[in-house]
């Protein structure tokens, strides 16, 4: 007997805004942008969180937060 187990993440951009600073790559703007994800598990919700990324408009690079 084999078992599939399906799990699934989904993404979904829920708004965008301009954050403070520059780019320290190429000097562009940075975005912030806020992600709903939540994971399934046999179509069953799991987890739901709201993260906040922060994306250079102009490079399109993933910028980290240094605390």
């Amino acid at each position: 007997m084999c078992l599939v187990f399906v799990c699934d993440e989904d993404e979904r951009v829920v708004a965008r805004q301009v954050a403070p600073g520059a780019c320290p790559y190429c000097g562009g703007a940075v975005q912030a942008v806020d992600v709903e994800s939540q994971w399934r598990f046999c179509f069953l919700p799991l987890c739901f969180r709201t993260k906040r990324k922060f994306y250079c408009s102009l490079c399109a690079r993933r910028l980290v937060t240094q605390y």
